[in-house]
C-alpha cells in the first residue's frame, strides 16, 4: 500500500496583485531559485497585456487565459492483464490549473527571438483569445479522452 499523500502547502498571494494563482505562476516561471527575476518577467508580461487589452485588468486576462487552457479530461495509463489502456479521467481543478500554466510557460520558452516577457504575454493573450499552442494542447487531451472513452469503465 502507498503512503499517505502530502498535505498541500498554503501559498502566499503575490505582493503586487494579491493573487494566489499568479503567485503559483511566478513560482513556475522561476529557474534556479531566482524569484525576483521570475517576478520581473511575469509582471513585465502583465504590463504588456495591460497595454494590449486596454480596459481589462491584466489579472482578469491571465485568469481567463488559464481557464481557457485548463483541461477538463486527461488520459492516464492503466495496466489490466498485460495490456495498458489509456483511461480517460476528469482532471481536478488544481491539477488542471497546473497543467495550463505549465503549457503556457513551456510554449513561451520554446519561442525564439524575443524577450521572455513578450513571449509570455503573447502566449497568455493567445490563450485568452482561445487560440495558440496551450489551447491546442488542451483540445488534443480532450480528443484523446474522447477516443478512449470505451475504456472509461477501467477508472479507479
Amino acid at each position: 500500500m502507498r503512503r499517505r499523500r502530502a498535505d498541500k502547502r498554503e501559498i502566499l498571494p503575490d505582493p503586487k496583485y494579491n493573487n494566489q494563482l499568479l503567485s503559483k505562476f511566478i513560482n513556475m516561471v522561476m529557474i534556479k531559485g531566482k524569484k525576483s527575476t521570475a517576478e520581473t518577467i511575469v509582471y513585465g508580461a502583465l504590463g504588456i497585456l495591460a497595454e494590449k487589452t486596454g480596459n481589462k485588468t491584466p489579472v482578469e486576462v491571465f485568469e481567463k487565459a488559464i481557464d481557457s487552457a485548463r483541461p477538463l479530461l486527461e488520459v492516464r495509463p492503466r495496466r489490466m492483464g498485460g495490456a495498458t489502456y489509456q483511461v480517460p479521467m476528469e482532471v481536478e481543478r488544481s491539477r488542471g490549473n497546473f497543467m495550463a500554466m505549465m503549457w503556457i510557460r513551456d510554449f513561451a520558452r520554446a519561442k525564439k527571438g524575443k524577450p521572455m516577457q513578450e513571449k509570455l504575454a503573447g502566449e497568455i493573450l493567445d490563450a485568452y483569445n482561445r487560440t495558440g499552442s496551450a489551447v491546442k494542447k488542451r483540445e488534443e487531451a480532450h480528443k484523446m479522452a474522447e477516443a478512449n472513452k470505451a475504456f472509461s469503465h477501467y477508472r479507479w
